[in-house]
């Protein structure tokens, strides 16, 4: 088994058991996918390759397929997300896991190559990169069909579907319901926040925080930023959903605007230099950039580090760059995805969910691949139903049942007249 760190450590393997068993504990959704998948296999002899953030909850994700009868191979979706721990104890699990922390772009794209190397029938994805590999550099291997959590990455499988490159069915994971409205607000909310308090421990009661792109992300940022005492600006470039960020209570400005006034700068937009040269002119002393979209290329960091005479290392995940007149600005984790950088990510109460529809939609992938085309798919509405049905379960709900007089009166237009 080829992995890039020595697991001799026994206590390195002890712990990362540990910490899957803890977000286990908080993901009864999963679990009980997981005790169905044992039972009834349902997903015997199919090779899986995940390229994944390598973290407690991913590692249940994985045991949970491996339940069902699928092999499992695992590497890192982003070279600052791996828990090398949760790494160890699924290596000892017998879970082949192609990752570090910390790893350079080269070995990124090598450990992509050794879990596309196992030959996997399913692919999932969390930014579509061995998706494109696949499509780049592996163009005869064949593929069932793939799996993709993320917004950043669902944008790039609908413009190759658009171009007509797609070559296999992929199910966007990332627009089920129970997704994208609670993992993308609550969980990149609270967590991207995480990061920024574990990174520069500041207080954003007071502070002016600018928030780029007002999707669910950007959204679920700007209310937990809200909700410490912040005062709050949005950035967005689409006239609805800024319209919405305004009636939330968010000031909405151009980034030009916002750029002296700001305190903290999140970016959470999908695209290319959001924060760039003209606006690290404006920019306070002391102002704080950090990034919760998928790639580090929303901040123009090359232009920051062109621009600034020097830049040292303040804190673990804080580095600080000088400008010629003096003015310092700080980046959290590189730029790179903030609460997988420099905090531990969303909490396993809300992956519970997310990870239910990976799970569910892998078997579903393998149930209906035959029919399916090259195509973006979503996951049925019934599928995704049952998993918040499930989770609403978990947390002592109760959901209401309309009465026969109820579903007769919504099914016919006369009734009520």
């Amino acid at each position: 088994m080829n992995v890039d760190f020595d697991i001799a450590d026994q206590d390195l393997a002890d712990l990362g058991r540990r910490r899957i068993e803890w977000a286990g504990r908080r993901m009864p959704v999963l679990a009980a996918i997981r005790e169905r998948f044992e039972k009834e296999q349902p997903l015997a002899g199919i090779k899986v390759g995940a390229c994944m953030h390598v973290t407690s909850e991913t590692g249940n994700l994985m045991l949970a397929l491996r339940a069902g009868g699928a092999s499992v191979a695992l590497c890192a979706s982003n070279p600052l997300s791996t828990q090398d721990d949760v790494a160890a104890a699924l290596v000892e699990e017998g879970i082949p896991v192609f990752a570090v922390r910390g790893e350079d772009a080269a070995t990124f794209y090598r450990h992509i190559h050794q879990v596309l190397d196992t030959e996997p029938d399913i692919v999932f994805d969390d930014g579509a990169d061995t998706t494109t590999v696949l499509h780049k550099e592996r163009s005869n291997q064949a593929i069932m069909g793939g799996l993709e959590e993320t917004t950043t990455g669902v944008i790039r499988l609908r413009a190759m579907a658009a171009d007509g490159v797609l070559r296999y069915p992929v199910i966007a994971v990332n627009d089920s319901d129970t997704k994208h409205l609670f993992d993308n607000r609550h969980g990149t909310g609270q967590s991207s926040l995480d990061g920024i308090l574990r990174a520069a421990n500041i207080l954003f009661a007071g502070r002016t925080v600018v928030v780029a792109g007002y999707g669910d992300c950007g959204w679920g940022i700007a209310e937990r930023a809200a909700g410490l005492g912040a005062e709050t600006v949005v950035v967005e470039v689409d006239p609805i959903r800024a319209v919405a960020a305004a009636m939330n209570g968010h000031r909405v400005l151009t980034a030009a605007d916002a750029a002296p006034i700001g305190d903290v700068f999140i970016t959470a937009t999908g695209n290319i230099h959001v924060f760039r040269e003209e606006h690290f002119h404006e920019m306070k002393d002391g102002a704080i950039l950090a990034n919760a979209g998928h790639f580090d290329v929303e901040i123009d960091l090359a232009e920051l580090r062109r621009m600034s005479v020097e830049s040292r290392v303040l804190r673990e995940n804080l580095r600080e760059y000088e400008l010629p007149d003096g003015r310092r600005l700080l980046v959290v984790a590189e730029g790179r995805l903030v609460n997988l950088g420099a905090a531990e990510g969303h909490p396993a109460d809300v992956m519970d969910m997310s990870f239910a529809d990976q799970a569910l939609a892998a078997e579903w992938l393998v149930q209906q691949h035959e029919d399916l085309e090259a195509q973006v798919y979503v996951l049925p509405k019934e599928l995704d139903r049952e998993v918040a049905r499930l989770k609403l379960e978990a947390m002592g709900g109760g959901l209401e049942h309309l009465t026969a007089e109820q579903e007769r009166y919504l099914a016919s237009w006369q009734e009520g007249t």
